[in-house]
């Protein structure tokens, strides 16, 4: 792959938020690149099928990176679909969790992994056989958000009821509407992501449905439109509780599924990870080049 040669890569989702995930020496210099070219959705890689059927999926929201740094633990890099970089994301956490069961052939995983946000421990439920395992991701400790003041929240086309900012590693705006589903999230998205360029920022668009559960539609930060956002459930319910709408262990709702976060310090997400197959060029076998 690129630089580094033929890398096996494995293809995974949480709810629907999929990742290619490599495990290598270092982070290859053309990661951008490689994002953007194994990641595309119409000429990206495919995981393998039994019986040579047609993949259903192709490309990924993310491509993620496995080293081992110098502390003996497993660091996580993650390049967006776009070739930017991600300073944590719950769903691939979960993802790379599994990765690690699979290749270290182990179960009931219980790690610390290393990412450009700080530490995070995830706890992995399920072993290498298992196509789908259970994983809790410890996301650290809610922050300030990203100030948007002067944003045109008429831009959403719906009444915006609650509206704040929190970071969680990586940046989100919460929106509180009385219906996500009726609001062009391929328009807005964008449209209210520019207030916070260059550096960009999640932008989620919740309902609250009950003291115990949200529904949520994320525009994720260099990915776009994508079925479900880790660390933006645990955004939306923090903000959410801080609020006072909802109680401390909250069901996320997304349109991949659902996840749990139980708001504390810190967060805490939980939800499954699942392994699609192996990750290759058709008629490549499961490895990649550059």
């Amino acid at each position: 792959m690129g630089e580094t040669g033929a890398v096996h890569l494995t293809h995974h989702h949480g709810l629907g938020n999929d990742f290619l995930i490599g495990f290598v020496d270092e982070i290859p210099a053309d990661g951008a690149d490689l994002a953007r070219r194994l990641c595309d959705r119409s000429t990206g890689l495919a995981p393998a099928t039994n019986g040579g059927a047609t993949p259903t999926v192709r490309g990924a929201d993310g491509l993620v990176f496995g080293t081992t740094g110098g502390n003996g633990r497993p660091v996580f890099t993650l390049f967006n679909s776009d070739g930017s970089r991600a300073e944590v994301s719950g769903n691939g956490l979960r993802c790379f969790g599994q990765a690690l069961v699979r290749r270290d052939g182990v179960a009931d995983l219980d790690v610390v992994v290393d990412t450009p946000a700080g530490p995070r421990r995830i706890e992995v439920r399920g072993g290498p056989a298992d196509d789908e395992v259970q994983a809790t991701v410890e996301m650290g400790n809610a922050g300030p958000g990203p100030t948007f003041d002067g944003l045109d929240l008429g831009l959403v086309g719906a009444e915006v009821r609650h509206a704040g900012s929190v970071d969680v590693g990586n940046p989100h705006l919460v929106l509180v509407v009385d219906d996500p589903d009726a609001v062009d999230l391929a328009v807005v998205g964008p449209a209210v992501e520019a207030h916070f360029a260059p550096v960009g920022c999640n932008v989620h668009l919740v309902a609250v449905e009950s003291r115990s559960a949200i529904r949520l539609r994320p525009w994720e930060r260099g990915a776009g439109l994508t079925e479900a956002c880790g660390s933006g459930a645990c955004a939306a319910a923090h903000v959410a509780h801080q609020w006072g709408l909802v109680d401390d262990v909250v069901e996320v709702r997304m349109p991949g599924g659902s996840a749990t976060v139980a708001v504390g310090q810190p967060i805490c997400l939980t939800g499954p990870a699942t392994w699609t197959g192996d990750a290759g060029d058709p008629g490549d076998g499961d490895s990649c080049r550059g």
